[in-house]
């Protein structure tokens, strides 16, 4: 990934059996051309540079062959055949400026999949990763092995403070799980006293560690539980007695703490989802136990991104419109407000695969599969920010076994991916997350737009302190995406006007699309006409109080 505007080199390397021509291009995350060219090359083994400079912004796809020879360039890891990869990351100071942060926890996004790549992080507008502070990272001998200290952090969060921590606290060791084994909090510890006590310790051990090295940083934030929908199989009483235990524990010792769950895979609409296991353990006393909540976004697991989030919206059994992730905010912001009002709700991770079905291999990902790809997951994220998610968290870095394409870069060594990777190359949503944290970061939530036409969604969001407005628009067709897999439309679009200012009033605004790429759109008696597409733009304007009145604010939100 490069700056915009800023020199960089492509090298192409050939074994032309005999004098030749390269023909070569890139093409953006629509296939279309950006620009082309041709070089002679001599025969045998040589390296040829191409010395590039872009103002354009977003993901590059170079595709190369000989003229004479023909030839592709070749499968690497994950990556499929025929493309080589880059992104040129936006430069949006001149539209979106600067944005002061009166303290660091008002950051709004994190990520998986990239602990200790500093470079990612950066590229894509990441402040927040997951820690590991279970009993079986720190203890997985013995109790009371494990002493706090200021000094114990991993020197990566040492030596990048922009990296802040949430806490995950799940995962049990043999020496205290009832399964004589290994469990990922699906019991209770078998000692709960030494428990309560290893979170003391937690605790006075994560003071420490933010008033060192986080001074900006208001609150600390713990997940007890991560996915325990996926294999509880202790008692009711059990789960809530080990919330207990760590909440009072971390609060021992803590006076800055944020503890957080259930951390369920869906957001809402199921026994089993968070807002299930909110009002299932919440009638038993949970909500005395956690300062915040925490869920996973999944809102459709394995069916992406033939199953979007809005695809449920239009569906006319309203039990299937529940579903849409949209809804499920609504939901999950509700069943927070009846338990313990205007709490804080951090996403700690939400991701989109490829569709079900497809293997990594020649032909695999499709160019159409890494457009949708990366208009599904961007979409996701900008859903849950604008439903009343303080923080999100993506999903993941690079390409992993086991699960086809939830990752945001190719792995170009490993044929599955592997978890770890740093020989990477970027994907659609990569350049789209890049775009999108540089306009979203640094906002509050102004709620969704109201009057919306269906298959139309628009959420408002205000830069901190009084800032200027971003709206994040985009639609959504079920009839030009088909759940049963095959080509997504990359052309649907359809006609929006937006109210950006007091009517009667006309002037500019500013729109960013979906990949960083900055244009201005002249607006009349206050309205500005759009043509959205399924991939997220955003419009920028200075009119606050329009945009406030003209959008819902989640129930409980109160901001950053």
């Amino acid at each position: 990934m490069f700056p915009n505007n800023t020199a960089f080199k492509i090298a192409v390397t050939t074994n032309a059996p005999s004098a030749d021509t390269v023909v070569w291009s890139v093409a953006d995350s629509n296939g279309a051309i950006k620009t082309q060219g041709s070089f002679a090359v001599s025969a045998g083994v040589q390296t040829s540079t191409l010395s590039c400079k872009s103002t354009w912004s977003g993901y590059g796809a170079l595709t190369a062959t000989l003229r004479s020879a023909g030839g592709t360039l070749p499968r690497s890891g994950t990556r499929p055949t025929g493309i080589a990869t880059f992104g040129v990351l936006p430069d949006l100071s001149s539209a979106i400026g600067t944005v002061t942060y009166a303290h660091q926890d008002q950051h709004r996004f994190g990520m998986q999949g990239f602990n200790g790549n500093i470079a990612a992080l950066h590229a894509l507008g990441i402040s927040w990763t997951i820690d590991d502070r279970e009993v079986s990272a720190m203890e997985p001998n013995g109790p009371y092995t494990y002493t706090p200290s200021v000094n114990d952090l991993d020197p990566f969060y040492k030596a990048n403070p922009d990296q802040m921590r949430i806490v995950r606290l799940d995962g049990l060791p043999a020496w205290d799980s009832k399964t004589g084994q290994f469990n990922d909090s699906y019991y209770a510890p078998s000692n709960m006293t030494e428990f309560k006590d290893f979170m003391a310790r937690v605790g006075t051990d994560t003071s420490a560690i933010r008033s060192a090295n986080y001074p900006n940083q208001q609150k600390n934030y713990y997940q007890v539980t991560w996915e325990p929908s996926l294999g509880w199989a202790d008692s009711d009483a059990n789960f809530v007695a080990m919330y207990k235990a760590a909440y009072e524990g971390i609060h021992s010792t803590d006076a800055n703490a944020v503890v957080m769950g259930t951390g369920n895979p869906f957001p809402a609409n199921c026994d089993t989802c968070t807002t299930g296991y909110l009002q299932k353990f919440g009638a038993l006393g949970l909500w005395n136990y956690i300062d915040a909540v925490s869920t996973h976004g999944y809102w459709n697991a394995g069916t992406y991104p033939a199953h979007p989030p809005e695809l449920q919206d239009s569906d006319p059994d309203p039990a299937n419109q529940a579903n849409a992730l949209d809804n499920q905010m609504t939901q999950l912001r509700s069943v927070m407000q009846a338990g313990k009002p205007n709490m804080k709700l951090f996403f700690t991770e939400a991701g989109t695969s490829y569709d079900p079905g497809l293997s990594y291999g020649p032909t695999v990902p499709s160019q159409n599969q890494l457009f949708a790809h990366a208009a599904v997951g961007v979409r996701s994220h900008i859903i849950v920010l604008g439903g009343g998610a303080q923080v999100t968290t993506l999903f993941f870095g690079p390409d992993y076994p086991g699960e086809v394409g939830y990752g945001s870069f190719f792995d170009l060594n490993d044929a599955q991916g592997a978890f770890g990777a740093t020989n990477l190359s970027p994907k659609p949503e990569a350049m789209a997350f890049a775009t999108m944290t540089r306009v979203l970061d640094g906002t509050n939530t102004l709620g969704r737009v109201k009057g919306t036409p269906s298959g139309t969604f628009a959420y408002a969001f205000q830069q901190l302190g009084n800032g200027k407005v971003v709206t994040a628009a985009w639609a959504h067709s079920n009839a030009q995406w088909p759940t049963s897999g095959g080509v997504y439309s990359q052309t649907y679009s359809t006609s929006y006007t937006l109210q950006v200012d007091n009517a009667g009033t006309s002037g500019i605004v500013t729109k960013i699309d979906g990949y960083g790429n900055v244009t201005t759109v002249p607006y009349s008696n206050g309205a500005v006409t759009l043509t959205l597409t399924e991939v997220p733009q955003y419009i920028v304007s200075n009119n606050a109080t329009v945009a406030k009145n003209n959008s819902t604010v989640p129930l409980g939100y109160t901001g950053q």
